[in-house]
């Protein structure tokens, strides 16, 4: 695709990066049914599955970060207001945690949480505290959304800043962003050590570094801005036409071949900084080549209804692992076969009780923030932002969180 071949607007649809959320969600979930003990032997190094799937989840929530950044930039309406934006997030996002975490207590939870651990998991300021076991408490995905929340609060005064920087200096600034990102570990790792992080990969050379290390370079939500300013960033190149060409596969390739270099490199330049331009880059061309009206592999209905409940699957599938192992005791596989059916079963149930989340809790939360705002605006006021089909999280805008 040449440079100008695309005709790029905020109407046009994004199908395939809703398709490819799916993707990133499912690589999580892969991520931590490696953590299993049934699927891990941690006793004895890695297996060769969960060798593989070590950093899935990292990289998986940092594709989540710049893609947040990429579509909010690029469903963003001039008339819309800040109050309005900050209200449809918090409709999408809340509520579907508000019912994993009460369903992780039911199911397994309730025996190691505390007041300190439950009550900032529950408000989402989880990501701010130093310590594993309360960033990674309850439900251990949801501290992505104490992220999500700074980059929401955030995104007006970033975005308005963005749209100031002239159009022939947006690489610039994408190269400047991407930079920070991968220079970061750098300096994190001059911190003095602590206790160490990854009790379940002792064993692992790769997971020897301080939780406040880790936490730094991975969970600390002012630094993780960075990764959602260069989604915003990468989403103006494209609609100012600024975009290199590069294709859908050359970058999938890309991104392939940087997350192999991920399993090798020292473990706090393997959280982010080694995927997170191949990412952007990723991320760009799927855009790129749907607003071209070509499509990709993934922006078919079966991939966009899998996006579309994919943030639903995030926050559920971590229960159903835990309740796996916890509670059922599946702690070892009899055979292969036996393994793949539990991971096939956990995943399928997952799915349904996702799909169970998206129809039943976060649609209609999101549908009953639009009717409200409708109600409360004033006939002369401006209109809402979203197109009839959009649901706060669909392209026009393309979902995420």
């Amino acid at each position: 695709m040449s440079v100008d071949s695309a005709v790029p607007g905020r109407s046009s649809r994004l199908p395939s990066l809703t398709g490819m959320r799916f993707f990133a969600a499912f690589l999580v979930f892969l991520f931590h049914l490696s953590l299993l003990d049934a699927y891990s032997t941690s006793g004895q190094g890695h297996g060769p599955f969960a060798s593989a799937l070590k950093n899935g989840g990292w990289a998986g929530v940092t594709f989540f970060f710049i893609l947040s950044g990429f579509v909010l930039a690029w469903s963003a309406r001039d008339n819309d207001t800040t109050r309005a934006f900050w209200g449809r997030r918090l409709a999408k996002v809340y509520p579907n945690h508000v019912v994993t975490f009460f369903f992780a207590l039911a199911m397994y939870a309730y025996a190691s949480a505390t007041w300190g651990r439950g009550v900032p998991n529950f408000l989402l300021l989880q990501a701010w505290i130093p310590k594993a076991d309360v960033f990674f408490s309850v439900n251990n995905p949801s501290w992505s959304l104490s992220c999500e929340l700074l980059f929401y609060l955030l995104f007006p005064l970033l975005h308005r800043s963005v749209l100031r920087i002239r159009a022939e200096r947006l690489w610039w600034w994408a190269a400047g962003t991407a930079t920070a990102i991968v220079l970061l570990p750098l300096l994190v790792q001059l911190l003095p050590t602590g206790e160490t992080f990854g009790p379940s990969h002792a064993n692992s050379p790769l997971y020897g570094h301080s939780i406040t290390q880790m936490w730094l370079v991975y969970i600390f939500p002012p630094l993780r801005v960075l990764d959602f300013l260069l989604g915003i960033l990468m989403a103006r190149i494209v609609l100012t036409r600024r975009w290199i060409g590069l294709g859908v596969l050359p970058a999938l390739a890309f991104t392939v071949a940087a997350y192999a270099l991920s399993l090798r490199v020292p473990f706090l330049f393997s959280l982010n900084a080694v995927v997170v331009i191949p990412f952007a880059l990723l991320i760009a061309a799927a855009a790129a080549r749907d607003a071209s009206g070509r499509g990709t592999a993934v922006a078919g209905r079966v991939w966009v209804w899998l996006g579309e409940v994919s943030f639903a699957f995030y926050l559920i599938h971590q229960v159903l692992l835990s309740f796996t192992q916890e509670r059922l005791g599946f702690r070892e596989a009899d055979s292969l076969a036996a393994a793949i059916g539990v991971a096939a079963l956990v995943a399928t149930v997952s799915l349904l009780l996702a799909w169970l989340l998206y129809v039943g809790v976060e649609r209609p939360a999101v549908r009953a923030w639009a009717r409200r705002a409708r109600a409360a605006r004033s006939p002369g006021a401006p209109t809402a932002v979203r197109s009839p089909r959009d649901d706060s999280d669909r392209p026009v805008t393309v979902g995420t969180t």
